[in-house]
């Protein structure tokens, strides 16, 4: 089994993709959620970090320095990923903004590893929509030495349209000019569960299916 297999199976156990009618924050209907703030325990944490680590690993080797989680949600997400990357033979830092900057002692805008013009880091995060928290990240990074961010992570790609009839995710891409990558994508989220049982049930069958695919041949990009 893959480690992207091995995450879809995941998401399942941890009841953080589910299958029915959601609107997301878009005001699409859409057949499937993704909910990331069921990672809620220390195994389920600490898992989700092997996975950010594998694909870390997968598109960008050795090259980078240490980790970027953009507060809140990728304070947990930097964190573990570094831990699983060290047991992985890589040890890297981590690092991630402050809400807000303190008044008193150290008063920089990020907490962790020191930051450098030299430092290459790769970004964390769960999802990406428009973008907005991504660029918040970047403008708090150039006030700190203005480290190059080598690419960004994060879990499922939904492959849909953003403001374009491009793919949301290839449109920031393009904006930013970093590349980005996903641990799995929606179709291979369907390819994998597809009819398969997971403890004796049955995911995804031919009726979820179909419900998917008419709303990715409206809202769906590659």
């Amino acid at each position: 089994m893959t480690y992207k297999e091995e995450f879809i199976e995941f998401l399942i156990e941890c009841n953080a993709l589910k299958f029915g009618k959601f609107e997301l924050k878009s005001g699409r209907i859409a057949p499937y959620f993704i909910n990331t703030g069921m990672f809620d325990t220390g195994f389920k944490i600490k898992r989700l970090g092997i996975y950010y680590a594998k694909a870390i690993q997968e598109h960008f080797s050795d090259n980078f320095d240490g980790i970027y989680g953009p507060a809140y949600k990728g304070i947990p997400l930097c964190i573990c990923t570094a831990m699983a990357l060290s047991d992985m033979g890589l040890d890297k830092g981590y690092v991630f903004n402050r809400k807000e900057a303190k008044t008193y002692a150290d008063k920089s805008l990020v907490v962790g590893m020191p930051l450098t013009t030299d430092s290459r880091l790769i970004l964390v995060d769960d999802v990406i929509t428009s973008g907005k928290a991504i660029r918040e990240s970047l403008e708090i990074l150039k006030s700190c030495d203005n480290p190059k961010v080598n690419g960004i992570v994060i879990s499922v790609n939904r492959q849909e349209k953003g403001k374009t009839e491009k793919n949301a995710l290839k449109e920031v891409e393009e904006i930013l000019g970093i590349p980005i990558h996903s641990i799995v994508t929606i179709t291979e989220i369907k390819e994998y569960l597809h009819n398969k049982e997971i403890d004796g049930k049955v995911i995804l069958d031919d009726h979820m299916l179909s419900k998917i695919d008419t709303y990715l041949e409206e809202y769906g990009a590659i």
